[in-house]
């Protein structure tokens, strides 16, 4: 039946994208800044965020785990809570911590939007699908042929769903569309803040910081080369300086003002 060879793909689907996830959070060296940009530093303080994010990542490594063994249905079963759980994390971020990152598959700061509430939606349906697997998944790819194209479809709407994937995929795209229409003529081309922070993300000077920071980019602007961006930090500013003509997160620096003095940056 067309009904169990969908389910029996479901394992694999869910599972992949646990396993996925916990790899960043269980392995990433920079997990524990992504953990304190996170919404889950509001929801249990950000002196334990770094461990209950490691735990999440530990939960979704197991259930994920699961899905992929022959015991699927208790995978499955799992899966469902665990999902359901995100999906209540997600309503929790939008509401209590607008402007913060998800944390879900990556370091990149991804504010919680209707990507994540669709994806999260696609893993919970998955889970549900699991439950009803008659046999082990590599069964049910064997058998169907178009059970493989299922499995790559919905692993793709996984990733067009993921926000915090974009720049593995939309904006070099979206690179690629500009320089084959030269849409901007003989106009400058702005470094998109997206690329400005990534980069910001990957340096040491943010990494050191990071603990003392208290709000997301406060402001923002270019000077010759460089890109400075500014956050709060309690009675001070963290002012960044980041290159805008090259990729060199080792050449981030990073200098704290008093909050209340002029910046002037020649």
């Amino acid at each position: 039946m067309v009904i169990e060879w969908i389910a029996g793909v479901q394992p694999v689907v869910v599972g992949a994208v646990l396993v996925w996830a916990s790899y960043f959070k269980l392995v990433a060296s920079n997990a524990p800044a992504a953990a304190r940009r996170s919404a889950l530093s509001r929801l249990v303080g950000k002196e334990r965020v770094v461990g209950a994010y490691r735990t999440v990542g530990a939960a979704e490594l197991a259930v994920g785990a699961l899905l992929l063994l022959p015991t699927s249905f208790v995978g499955a079963s799992s899966a469902v809570v665990l999902t359901s759980g995100l999906v209540g994390y997600l309503g929790y971020a939008r509401w209590k911590a607008p402007d913060s990152s998800c944390g879900c598959l990556g370091e990149k700061h991804a504010p919680v939007r209707w990507r994540s509430f669709a994806r999260a939606g696609v893993l919970v349906a998955a889970s549900v699908l699991a439950l009803f697997a008659a046999a082990w998944w590599p069964v049910s790819l064997v058998d169907s042929p178009l059970a493989s194209l299922l499995l790559v479809a919905e692993l793709a709407l996984v990733v067009t769903l993921s926000p915090e994937l974009d720049h593995r995929w939309l904006i070099p795209l979206r690179r690629w569309r500009l320089r084959m229409a030269h849409p901007l003529g003989g106009q400058a081309f702005e470094v998109p803040l997206e690329s400005t922070l990534e980069q910001l993300y990957k340096s040491d000077a943010y990494r050191g910081a990071v603990d003392r920071l208290r709000s997301e980019v406060l402001e923002h602007w270019d000077e010759d080369d460089w890109r400075i961006l500014t956050y709060a930090a309690g009675a001070e500013t963290a002012v960044f300086a980041v290159p805008l003509t090259e990729y060199s997160p080792t050449s981030v620096r990073v200098v704290f003002v008093p909050a209340d003095a002029d910046m002037m940056v020649g």
